[in-house]
């Protein structure tokens, strides 16, 4: 009720807006884990996906969408099909291998490297020049990735998990794969992530019934595997969407998102009691600071 009244401005709300957004993205790395404790990351994305997909279909009915269903073109289904396909699908699915496999600070630091990723795929894609700054960029979240890996050790440690490492930073490529896609696409952005999300979760029914099987009860994975869906998929997506909505410029409320990461290993270490490395800390700033770096407006001197 407060949020809907005069009282509070536009710009206010969607700092508001954004704040919760970034709060609630920087729990679900402990919720990954969570569910991945009992659950397979076949069955973590069956229940996730299919926990936002019924979110989505819910909000369109609300608001009145679900028509526009019957109204995308040949070419535009097939473009929402390839990235449903991308994510959430196949995104989650070596995500959540690579959260399997490592501990929740590192899987989440390295899977912080797509924007860098995205603004490389975007020069290739659109045949754009590489900037300085974007080459600065590259290098820096190449350096973090480095530093969280190696955990500040000259060489990888004793039983470093490389396969997960390989994943965790494979997601990002995915990742911008689909942001890259979806630049493309005409589609009403609420009508085109359902159809994504439908996508998905139909190839994670078919991937889970071919390669593991259906889950059974556990309260504490089943309900991380729901917030999973709710909060990474779902409402959260939608709450920052209202923020971009309400506030007077992107770049007002753009660079909070930041603060997620370093939020979630609060959470990570207080729930599920990692001891977060220093290096995790530092190449995860690394990073941060690489993606920060390509955003600077450099202006050109006389």
């Amino acid at each position: 009720m407060l949020l809907n009244n005069n009282i509070i401005k536009p710009q206010t709300k969607a700092y508001i807006f954004a704040l919760t957004a970034v709060l609630l993205w920087s729990t679900v790395a402990t919720a990954f884990k969570l569910a991945l404790a009992i659950y397979d990351f076949f069955q973590v994305l069956f229940i996730s996906s299919g926990v936002a997909t019924f979110f989505l279909f819910i909000i369109l009915i609300l608001q009145k969408k679900l028509s526009l269903l019957f109204q995308i073109k040949k070419k535009e289904r097939q473009k929402l099909v390839i990235a449903g396909l991308l994510n959430p699908f196949l995104y989650y699915i070596i995500l959540f291998k690579a959260y399997s496999l490592l501990p929740a600070q590192i899987a989440q630091s390295l899977n912080y490297t797509w924007p860098i990723v995205l603004v490389i795929f975007s020069l290739i894609a659109f045949h754009q020049k590489l900037k300085p700054k974007t080459a600065i960029s590259f290098l820096l979240g190449f350096l973090g990735v480095l530093i969280i890996s190696f955990k500040g050790q000259p060489s990888l440690p004793p039983h470093t998990n490389f396969l997960g490492i390989l994943l965790a930073i494979g997601s990002s490529l995915i990742w911008a794969s689909f942001w890259i896609i979806k630049t493309t696409a005409k589609t009403d952005i609420l009508v085109s992530l359902f159809v994504n999300f439908l996508i998905g979760f139909i190839a994670s029914i078919a991937t889970m019934f071919i390669f593991s099987s259906f889950p059974h009860y556990d309260n504490v994975s089943l309900a991380a595997s729901i917030y999973a869906g709710l909060f990474e998929m779902g409402v959260t997506f939608l709450i920052w969407m209202l923020a971009l909505k309400l506030s007077s410029s992107v770049a007002k409320i753009s660079n909070l998102i930041f603060l997620s990461p370093f939020l979630s290993l609060i959470f990570i270490s207080f729930i599920l009691n990692e001891k977060i490395l220093i290096s995790t800390v530092t190449g995860l700033t690394v990073i941060i600071i690489g993606i920060l770096t390509d955003k600077i407006p450099f202006r050109k001197t006389t």
